[in-house]
């Protein structure tokens, strides 16, 4: 009895999360209806809600976007986004950090995330994934070794952690690349490349 019940949760609680996400998901993204002028919405024109029609548009003006950035007009476009940005303190600070933190995740070319590496959290017998990150130079030269800064994600929302600065010698550098850190830590070690892991850890074995 015990086993069907089991079995029975094993089959049902994924597809209900996943259905929970997409539904989420698609009615975030159909938000976006509320750019366009009422008259024309969904609502009015077919007298009912489609789910999804927003989440249509809202990748079509997303792949809209980065056409029209990838031409010279656009690329003048966005660098006068971003000098008007610049100039605005507390939205250069945030645009800024954000805008790194989204070059590592979606590009693979930006500098927020530079390494995956082992740090000791949260205790000195475990062993946690951490992406290294910069030190500001104030912070360094209060030290009297090399430190590094370090994320350190919360599982699964990756997006959540903590920030420290660690010794770099107390630290082990991976060769894993930071979107599969990211994989492991999404999916609680399920998916991780732990042979990278333990010959880190273990050089010998």
């Amino acid at each position: 009895m015990r086993r069907y019940f089991i079995t029975g949760l094993l089959i049902w609680v994924p597809l209900v999360i996943t259905l929970w996400v997409l539904n989420l998901l698609i009615g975030t993204l159909d938000q976006s209806l509320l750019i366009l002028p009422e008259a024309i919405r969904p609502l009015a024109l077919l007298g009912l809600n489609i789910p999804g029609i927003g989440a249509i548009l809202t990748l079509l003006v997303i792949f809209l976007t980065g056409v029209l950035a990838a031409n010279i007009i656009g690329q003048r476009l966005v660098l006068f986004w971003e000098a008007l940005l610049a100039r605005i303190p507390v939205v250069k600070s945030i645009y800024y950090s954000v805008k790194q933190v989204s070059d590592t995740l979606f590009s693979g070319k930006g500098e927020a995330f530079r390494k995956v590496l082992l740090v000791r959290y949260p205790h000195p017998e475990a062993w946690s994934l951490a992406f290294q990150t910069n030190v500001p130079s104030e912070v360094a030269r209060r030290f009297d070794e090399e430190y590094v800064g370090v994320f350190i994600p919360t599982t699964p929302s990756p997006v959540n952690g903590f920030y420290f600065y660690v010794r770099k010698s107390e630290t082990i550098e991976l060769s894993m690349s930071v979107d599969d850190a990211l994989k492991s830590i999404v999916s609680m070690g399920v998916v991780a490349p732990r042979k990278e892991i333990t010959s880190a850890i273990y050089p010998g074995d």
